[in-house]
């Protein structure tokens, strides 16, 4: 049985200012610079939230800047 199946701890998904995802455990103090989406679950169901809404990996400044440079 893979560890992921038998874990029952509590996760959170997490975003950064570059909206950036990922999961952190729900007991525990937030790095600086990320703060809570406002998911939490199994660290499977976070991971599966974070796959259907984090579709474009490209950090929000490299996403600004091509837009920028799109426009001329």
């Amino acid at each position: 049985m893979a560890e992921e199946d038998t874990d029952e701890r509590t996760y959170r998904v997490v975003l950064n200012d570059e909206e950036q995802y990922s999961v952190w455990l729900a007991d525990r103090e937030l790095p600086l610079g990320w703060h809570a989406e406002g998911t939490e679950g199994t660290r499977a169901e976070c991971l599966a939230h974070i796959g259907a809404v984090w579709t474009d990996m490209r950090p929000l400044s490299l996403r600004r800047q091509m837009e920028q440079a799109a426009r001329g």
